[in-house]
């Protein structure tokens, strides 16, 4: 079962002590190589941290629909079983009332060029903004579960 959205936004923190540039490499690791550099909207931000401390907010957008679904076969593929499992059973609080659902990656496993779920803070943040019809939460749990698992829902 395919997976239909409008958008998909990741984004990851730059630390004082980390490389940019590894960072990205990291947040690469969700972006095929069959989508084009025109189709991966890529924004830096700088911020300051809760001590003063310099932080870059890196977020790289995918708008175009092609690409979007490009996107959500690939994610699909690098998904562990595991995760996949996971995923499912917390389906529910993963999703928002507007649609969107929510996946956090552990950012130093991505930089291996492997995706492990992971809630702690060190992350690179997936939000998918989900098309389903109704435009309910329950409908898009339901695309998102039959999309994970084996055609079964939550």
């Amino acid at each position: 079962m395919n997976l239909r959205a409008h958008h998909v936004r990741l984004t990851a923190f730059v630390q004082a002590t980390e490389s940019e540039e590894r960072v990205l490499e990291a947040m690469s690791t969700f972006v095929p190589e069959e989508i084009p550099d025109e189709d991966v909207l890529l924004d830096v931000e700088e911020a300051r941290g809760f001590f003063g401390n310099p932080i870059k907010v890196v977020n790289v957008e995918i708008k175009r629909s092609r690409a979007v679904r490009a996107f959500l076969r690939h994610l699909r593929e690098l998904l562990s079983e595991r995760d996949r499992e996971y995923l499912l059973e917390h389906l529910d609080e993963k999703v928002d009332e507007e649609g969107t659902f929510y996946v956090r990656f552990n950012k130093q496993r991505a930089y291996l060029g492997e995706a492990e779920v992971d809630e702690g803070p060190d992350v690179i943040q997936v939000r998918i903004k989900v098309k389903a019809f109704p435009m309910r939460k329950e409908a898009v749990v339901k695309a998102i579960g039959e999309w994970l698992g084996n055609g079964r829902s939550s």
